[in-house]
């Protein structure tokens, strides 16, 4: 038996208002909702130093936060949450970091925005390394 055109208008209709709600979420603001602040409040125990590359940049999703080296043993932190939305960046490639919202794009040695919409920059974070390994926070 066949669904009247009403009923399938309607499905199709509730259809497309789901997606349409699915693709809000991607662009809602990072993992943790928009309340979450984009700085640690207590220190973070990110892993080995040696995992960020010299003259490279390592994200760390699950902090949101992103670590640079631009120099051996120079590290410098910065919150991984987009200053335009709130989305987490998705990718760091050499000293960029890629937010998959809205196509921002931040200096993750500086912080600095590359490419808007963003217009601040990414705030910093204290880090150091202790015994090898990197704490942020």
């Amino acid at each position: 038996m066949s669904q009247s055109p009403a009923r399938r208008t309607v499905l199709r209709g509730a259809a497309l208002a789901g997606a349409a709600g699915f693709g809000l979420a991607a662009c809602s603001p990072g993992d943790s909702g928009a309340n979450a602040s984009a700085v640690p409040s207590e220190p973070v125990e990110l892993g080995a130093a040696a995992d960020v590359p010299v003259g490279g940049a390592r994200l760390y999703r699950e902090d949101r936060l992103v670590v640079s080296q631009p120099a051996k043993g120079t590290f410098k932190c910065f919150s991984a949450k987009c200053t335009h939305a709130g989305c987490v960046l998705a990718e760091v490639e050499k000293e960029e970091g890629n937010c998959p919202c809205h196509g921002s794009r931040f200096d993750v040695t500086t912080g600095k925005v590359l490419q808007g919409p963003a217009t601040e920059p990414l705030p910093e974070v204290p880090v150091k390394a202790e015994g090898g390994k990197l704490i942020a926070g």
